[in-house]
C-alpha cells in the first residue's frame, strides 16, 4: 500500500526526532515529501531530510529567479501540486505558532500555504513547552482545528528541551507512525464505492415568492459525504439549494422541490453501492400553484395534498444499492423512535434508518450537533450519544461498515 505522504517540519527543537519518522515510512514503502518552515532550517539542515525522503526539500515559496510568467505558461504551482498528489499530511513536531496560523487561516510560507491548500486529512503533532501547552488560547487554537477535520496526536509528559518537565514532548515515533498507516487504511476504506447522499431542505412554491420549507439545515448530510470523500468514495452530493456547503470539492447537484430531488436521483442512482438518504422532503405541496405574488389584504384557503415519499422509491429504482435512510421525529420516548424506524424500514426496505428526536434545540436541525439510533434490518440498535455532526457521520460510516 504505498502512498504519498507529506511531512511538515516547524521550527521545534523535536524537529530532529522527525528523521526517524520518515525512515519508518520509507521502509514500508512510502514516498515521503518534506517541507519546512524557514525557523525550521536555522536548527536543522535540509539536506539531511533531502537524504532521509530521497526527495527535494521544500523551504521557499519563491524560488531565485522566480517568474509569474513561467507559472502562467505551465499552470503548476509547487505547493499546490505537492497538496493535490499527497494522501495525508502529518505536521511534526507542530508550534504553538503553526496550530495558531493554521487556526486563523494564515498562508504565509510554503508549510501553512500547502497546508491550506490540502483537501486530505492532515494530522497535528504538538510539541512546546509544558506553560505554552497550557495557555487556553493553545487550547482553543487546537479545539477549532479539530473542528474542522485535523487529527491531534497530543504530545507525551516527560522532561523537555528547555528544561521543565510536564507536558509538551513530541509524542514517541512509533506511535505518530502507526497513526499514519491507520489513518491511510481509513482513507481507503471506501474507494472504489460510489455513494450518493442527499442533504437539505425541500421548498415547494405557493406562489412567486412564498413557500413552504422546513429547518433543515443540510448539516448531517454534508458531514456524511465530506466523511466518504475523505474514505476514498465516488460520492455525488445531492444538496438542497439553500442547505450548507461541503467544505471540499465534493462532485455535487442542487435541488429545489421534491420533484427535482426525485429526478436527480433517478438519473444518477444507477450502479450506486450506497444511497444516504438524509434529505428533509415535503410531505405535502400546494395543490395548485397560484401565478404572481398572493394579495396579503384577503385571507387564502391553501389545499396541501400528498406527494410521493422518495425514501420509498430508492429500492424500486436499484435493489442492490444499500439504503441507509434518516428518520426525524418529535418529542418521541426512545422506544418510540425505535418502533418508528423498524416501521420505516419495513415500509421503504431500508437497509439501516438513523432516528433522531428533533424536539430539543441542542440537536437535529439546525444544529451542529446530534444524538441518534441506529436501526438495521435485523432490529439491531447502536446509539450515538449527543456530539458533533461530523463525529456522528464517522459513527456511523464505521458502523455500517
Amino acid at each position: 500500500m504505498k502512498k504519498n505522504i507529506l511531512v511538515g517540519i516547524s521550527g521545534g527543537v523535536a524537529a530532529y526526532k522527525v528523521l526517524d519518522l520518515i525512515k519508518l515510512l520509507k521502509n514500508e514503502g512510502h514516498e515521503v515529501f518534506v517541507v519546512m518552515t524557514r525557523g525550521t532550517t536555522e536548527m536543522f539542515s535540509p539536506q539531511d531530510f533531502e537524504k532521509a525522503s530521497g526527495n527535494k526539500v521544500y523551504v521557499n515559496l519563491f524560488e531565485k529567479n522566480f517568474d509569474y510568467r513561467e507559472v502562467l505558461k505551465n499552470r503548476k504551482v509547487e505547493h499546490i501540486e505537492l497538496a493535490d498528489k499527497c494522501d495525508v499530511m502529518v505536521i511534526a513536531p507542530a508550534t504553538a505558532n503553526i496550530i495558531a496560523k493554521l487556526a486563523a487561516g494564515i498562508a504565509d510560507d510554503f508549510l501553512t500555504t500547502t497546508a491550506l491548500a490540502f483537501t486530505k486529512r492532515i494530522i497535528i503533532c504538538p510539541s512546546m513547552n509544558v506553560n505554552m501547552w497550557g495557555k487556553p488560547i493553545v487550547q482553543e487554537n487546537l479545539a477549532k482545528l479539530k473542528s474542522v477535520g485535523f487529527q491531534v496526536i497530543e504530545p507525551a509528559s516527560g522532561m523537555l528541551a528547555c528544561g521543565y518537565e510536564g507536558v509538551g514532548r513530541l509524542e514517541n515515533i512509533e506511535i505518530i507512525n502507526k497513526e499514519i498507516n491507520k489513518l491511510l487504511r481509513k482513507n481507503d476504506s471506501l474507494k472504489g464505492k460510489k455513494i450518493i447522499i442527499t442533504a437539505g431542505g425541500t421548498v415547494e412554491k405557493i406562489d412567486e415568492v412564498r413557500s413552504i420549507t422546513n429547518r433543515s439545515s443540510g448539516k448531517m448530510g454534508v458531514a456524511l459525504a465530506e466523511e466518504c470523500y475523505l474514505r476514498g468514495a465516488d460520492v455525488l452530493l445531492l444538496r438542497a439549494k439553500n442547505s450548507v456547503h461541503p467544505r471540499y470539492l465534493i462532485n455535487e447537484k442542487v435541488f429545489e422541490t421534491a420533484q427535482d430531488l426525485l429526478q436527480l436521483i433517478k438519473v444518477n442512482i444507477s450502479n450506486t453501492d450506497l444511497f444516504f438518504h438524509v434529505a428533509a422532503v415535503s410531505d405535502f405541496k400546494v395543490d395548485k400553484q397560484i401565478k404572481g405574488k398572493l394579495s396579503s389584504d384577503q385571507q387564502v384557503n391553501l389545499k396541501l395534498i400528498p406527494q410521493i415519499k422518495i425514501i420509498d422509491q430508492i429500492k424500486k429504482l436499484s435493489p442492490k444499492t444499500t439504503l441507509v435512510a434518516f428518520k426525524a421525529e418529535y418529542d418521541l420516548s426512545e422506544k418510540e423512535l425505535i418502533d418508528e424506524a423498524v416501521k420505516k424500514m419495513k415500509d421503504s426496505k431500508a437497509d439501516f434508518i438513523i432516528a433522531n428526536d428533533i424536539s430539543r434545540a441542542d440537536r437535529g436541525f439546525e444544529s451542529d450537533d446530534n444524538e441518534v439510533f441506529i436501526v438495521s434490518k435485523n432490529k439491531s440498535v447502536k446509539k450515538i450519544n449527543l456530539t458533533t455532526k461530523r463525529e456522528v457521520a464517522k459513527e456511523i460510516i464505521q458502523y455500517i461498515l
